[in-house]
């Protein structure tokens, strides 16, 4: 296990807004409390532990979709707008676990038609005053990989997550990315890798993330040093 102090002073990011995005257990706050810890970043983490619908939403989805879907959609909105309210004079730069456009992406998953039609009017009329991420970051791992994370870290409420419903989540995110032209998508291949644990593959993503990148999508593989 490699714990070799990391140094930030090499790094300046040219990004003033980075989100981070992933599946479920893909690791997107460990690295977002990671770049606070590093590089003074204002922090946005996404509050949901405290959604009361979603432990029955995983037992019986059907049923609490489109509850634990509006209260996230809610809160979401709440602190992005505390966030972006007033201009940030203490930090260079923010970095968050979500992006806003992750609450349309599990609705057009969880909600039968005529409740996604609803709630994606909903969205749009709240999403028009939030600034569009300098990068999104999306960290990619397979499904088998994201199960072994998802068990390891232990959240008694996640342990029944079916396969199926962690592939529709990843499928709806690369149905998304393949549309989305306005801003840079950064796809971090990150398959079996602990990278809070190893310095090195650490700075390999902070290197990836401190590139300017076009607008679209570009694909880098995170490799374990040997």
């Amino acid at each position: 296990m490699n714990r070799k102090p990391f140094s930030t002073l090499d790094y300046t990011f040219p990004h003033n807004f980075i989100a981070i995005e992933g599946n479920i257990g893909a690791g997107k706050t460990t690295l977002c409390k990671m770049l606070e810890r590093d590089f003074g970043s204002r922090l946005i983490l996404e509050q949901f532990t405290d959604n009361p619908f979603l432990p029955p939403f995983y037992e019986n989805p059907e049923r609490y979709a489109f509850p634990v879907e509006l209260f996230f959609m809610t809160e979401r909105h709440k602190q992005l707008q505390e966030a972006f309210s007033t201009p940030d004079l203490f930090h260079t730069f923010t970095v968050s676990d979500y992006y806003f456009i992750k609450t349309l992406l599990f609705a057009k998953n969880n909600l039968n038609q005529e409740e996604y039609r609803l709630f994606s009017r909903l969205f749009h009329t709240l999403n028009a005053s939030f600034p569009k991420p300098d990068l999104l970051v999306y960290l990619h791992r397979s499904i088998e990989d994201i199960q072994k994370n998802i068990h390891h870290r232990g959240r008694e409420m996640e342990q029944e997550i079916k396969t199926e419903y962690l592939k529709s989540v990843q499928d709806g995110y690369f149905d998304y990315f393949k549309n989305e032209v306005e801003i840079p998508i950064l796809i971090l291949d990150i398959e079996g890798l602990s990278f809070w644990k190893d310095a090195d593959l650490y700075q390999s993503i902070c290197d990836e993330i401190g590139q300017i990148y076009s607008k679209g999508v570009h694909r880098k593989s995170i490799l374990a040093k040997v």
